[in-house]
């Protein structure tokens, strides 16, 4: 069997060149394997890169994009509908307590102006929340992508299906966005590769033209592009958000302003929990009140180097739900702070015993912990 030189790179067109020439036209899952581990990607890579010749589960066969182009050649133009039965206003929530960057989000969303925005902070602090209740507020529709290292033109901007065994195009969620004029929510943006740069010219307000079917889309009234990341899109130092990446610098200059969202304050946050609480009948303020300030120090103590781990108001949240459940405050926060390692963990419900005089830490091995 031919090899080629293993590459994370490999293109379409060395990989149908590969599969044909060892295997034929028609593919299955073990030929798929094999090329996988000749040319050094990963299975997931190489569906990927063989979407467009895609039979049904575990079968390809090569030579269905040429009968793509055939068709698209002698094929008038193909119209790219828009989806009009959808409704993609988020609902609103009850429970949210704006806080942070929410008023001036909402205030760009509101204007119409296009203004691509960037939110960056740490994780579980409410980004893709406040983005999500703005649109609510201002009854506006959004469309979210979660990007991910896969995510490539073919996720965003659509392509070719086979549908009833005719090729059938399917606009992505950018070209729904784009002519609904609705806001696009690109998440956790700094996971992307360089195939998120497909989106420049929208970033630029000026639309896209879909090569595949010889089509332009401009953008409608209100169309926007924010997005999310737990960094500003120049990888993470620390460690702490694995994956992320180093964003393509022209890319990231396309965005007008950077939101940096910080958690809330103890007041903010109580008033979060006590919502959250009493929507699963289980209100207890001052279990509350304390989580608020429990997290608060935890926090301060991380920025101030003196820990490696923090408390989200995500998972503030999940304490209050787990509490619901089980009506205990000590084993609340226990279940819910144990997917830290042995020492921060120990250290974080000493902390709170300090905090609250109801509850009671059974004497366990610890380190001395830092706060």
């Amino acid at each position: 069997m031919t090899s080629m030189p293993r590459t994370s790179d490999v293109t379409t067109e060395q990989l149908t060149a590969f599969l044909s020439e060892n295997f034929g036209n028609d593919i299955t899952t073990p030929m798929v394997q094999a090329a996988c581990n000749s040319l050094g990607i990963t299975y997931a890579t190489a569906t990927k890169r063989l979407r467009d010749f895609y039979i049904k589960r575990g079968t390809w066969n090569l030579t269905v994009q040429e009968r793509l182009e055939q068709t698209y050649q002698s094929s008038p133009a193909i119209p790219v509908p828009v989806r009009e039965e959808q409704n993609l206003i988020p609902d609103k929530d009850a429970n949210y307590v704006p806080f942070g960057n929410f008023s001036d989000v909402k205030k760009i969303i509101k204007s119409g102006i296009f203004y691509p925005t960037f939110i960056t902070g740490l994780s579980g602090n409410g980004k893709t929340f406040s983005v999500e209740q703005a649109c609510a507020q201002l009854n506006r529709e959004l469309v979210r992508v979660n990007i991910t290292i896969e995510t490539d033109e073919d996720d965003l901007i659509g392509g070719f299906r086979l549908v009833n065994g005719e090729t059938v195009w399917h606009n992505g969620p950018v070209i729904e966005a784009l002519q609904r004029g609705a806001v696009l929510l690109l998440d956790e943006v700094d996971l992307a590769s360089n195939k998120i740069l497909c989106l420049q010219s929208i970033l630029e307000g000026k639309g896209i033209f879909l090569k595949k079917i010889g089509r332009y889309v401009q953008p409608s009234p209100g169309f926007n592009v924010i997005a999310t990341a737990n960094t500003k899109g120049k990888g993470s130092d620390d460690g702490r958000f694995i994956g992320t990446n180093v964003l393509n610098e022209a890319f990231l200059e396309r965005f007008a302003l950077t939101f940096e969202q910080e958690y809330p304050s103890v007041s903010v946050e109580t008033n979060i929990l006590k919502k959250a609480s009493t929507t699963l009948g289980a209100l207890d303020e001052e279990f509350c009140e304390n989580l608020a300030n429990w997290a608060d120090i935890i926090r301060k103590t991380f920025r101030d180097g003196g820990i490696d781990e923090v408390i989200s108001t995500r998972r503030l949240v999940h304490i209050i739900r787990a509490f619901a459940i089980w009506q205990d405050r000590m084993k609340a926060i226990k279940v819910c702070v144990n997917r830290f390692d042995d020492e921060t963990k120990q250290s974080f419900i000493e902390l709170y015993d300090k905090i609250d005089a109801k509850v009671e830490v059974k004497e366990e091995e610890n380190a001395d912990a830092p706060f």
